[in-house]
């Protein structure tokens, strides 16, 4: 197809005048009453932006392709017309989901079983680091949404006999830009020779990269375009900031922090599994109810620690960027960039964790020496010049002594736990969430952190 014929074919969907969009109900949208029933149970009271573009063409059988921020109610948009159109049709292995990572698979199969609950709805997630045999059990009884992580499906596929998605009506491609980032290209190629051509495709993806163009001319049949911000932004309602820091402080100023916004629900994102363990470590030395949430966690340990945190039995998540996406925790009052992302992109999903569906919040970046060029572009990226976080210097200086203590322990858990081989990994992860498990918290004077305003 010659390249304008492409731009062609690719209707573009006019942005919606906001007044418009507060008069629209699920039930205009085409949506059944049977599910417009589960929209209000669970607290849907009206469409979001990217439903209301989305919603009707789906129900008139279009691909799509859904640009969105996030926190926009991408799930929604394409979770109501496959529901509604399985309502009509009733099929086994009707519609295939694919997501980044395994905590969103999870989160998708919350929301279509919450939707389709009095329609009797059966999901099947299939991720890695989960048992494959219960898996292959789910699957031998057909589940009408199969929700999976690419790597894992592939392995389904090939193995597990008498499965197969040649029936296929619905193929989703949730944070399709994440997908193809994470180098799954070839899996993805995989998937899309064995299922039908003749289906419905929506690619649902907060920015729209080269790669995802790639993919929606090798995917999509004639699509339309719903994008709801075609330009990169952050919600109106979070408030940003950022600290300029040398880098040796900046556990310091991260306890600081933590004691003068006490209270509040904290997201601390770290750029590396090690990092993340060392500072969940660290401030639980300190007496913070820290955990953290990282890909060097066996699976049931990452939803234990996610799990924990959405009770708020925790008040502060640690967790590497497989937890910038999707991932829609509604209490999360601030998010810290401990590490700054080295993606300007991942800004905006990292702090999209915060102010989700009208809430506001709050987002610190740490800057140090080193991080100056990055974060020049962060500013670039999103137009506008942040303010600093306003901070009382010689207090954090005063909290330097007891968090180097609270640093020299969490050296040695984290080397105690390296040399215990046969517990791996995941050990560090495991016992040390139990409030005694370690008694090093009594052993760093005073335990919980108190403002103090002399030595």
């Amino acid at each position: 197809m010659a390249a304008s014929e492409e731009r062609d074919s690719l209707a573009e969907v006019p942005q919606m005048a906001v007044e418009e969009a507060e008069t629209k109900t699920f039930k205009d949208l085409g949506v059944t009453d049977v599910l417009c029933e589960a929209c209000d149970q669970l607290g849907w009271t009206k469409p979001t932006k990217i439903q209301i573009e989305a919603i009707p063409l789906a129900l008139q059988g279009r691909d799509i392709i859904g640009l969105a921020e996030t926190g926009s109610g991408k799930t929604g948009a394409f979770a109501l017309p496959i529901l509604n159109v399985l309502l009509e049709t009733p099929q086994r292995l009707f519609a295939l989901v694919l997501t980044p990572t395994r905590e969103l698979a999870f989160q998708i199969s919350e929301q279509f079983e919450a939707l389709g609950s009095s329609i009797g709805v059966q999901c099947a997630v299939i991720v890695g680091g989960i048992d494959s045999m219960s898996q292959s059990l789910a699957l031998a009884k057909k589940p009408h949404i199969v929700i999976a992580t690419p790597g894992r499906l592939i392995d389904h596929l090939e193995n597990t006999k008498g499965f197969n998605l040649r029936a296929l009506k619905y193929l989703v491609m949730d944070e399709a830009d994440r997908i193809l980032n994470m180098d799954f290209e070839t899996e993805v190629d995989k998937i899309l020779k064995v299922i039908p051509r003749d289906r419905k495709t929506f690619l649902f993806s907060a920015t729209m990269t080269k790669k995802v163009q790639k993919l929606q001319r090798a995917a999509l049949k004639n699509p339309v375009k719903c994008a709801v911000s075609s330009k990169y932004q952050t919600v109106e309602k979070l408030q940003q900031y950022y600290l300029f820091i040398p880098s040796k402080f900046k556990d310091t100023y991260l306890v600081y922090i933590l004691n003068e916004l006490a209270g509040n629900s904290f997201m601390i994102f770290c750029t590396t599994c090690n990092n993340t363990q060392r500072t969940a470590l660290l401030l639980r030395n300190l007496g913070f109810t820290a955990i953290p949430l990282h890909g060097q966690m066996s699976q049931s340990k990452r939803l234990g620690s996610l799990n924990k945190f959405k009770a708020k039995a925790r008040s502060i998540l640690l967790a590497t960027d497989v937890a910038s996406r999707g991932l829609d925790i509604p209490h999360v009052d601030v998010v810290v960039n401990f590490d700054i992302p080295t993606h300007s992109k991942d800004y905006i999903h990292r702090v999209g964790r915060t102010a989700r569906a009208g809430r506001s919040g709050k987002s610190i970046t740490f800057v140090t020496q080193y991080d100056v060029e990055l974060f020049q572009r962060i500013e670039h990226l999103i137009g506008k010049k942040l303010p600093v976080f306003p901070t009382q210097d010689d207090e954090v200086m005063m909290l330097t002594e007891r968090v180097s203590e609270a640093q020299r322990f969490a050296r040695m858990e984290l080397r105690e736990h390296g040399e215990k081989k046969k517990r791996s990994w995941e050990a560090a992860g495991d016992g040390d969430d139990r409030e005694g498990a370690i008694g090093v918290r009594n052993k760093v004077a005073g335990g919980k952190m108190k403002k103090r305003k002399g030595h």
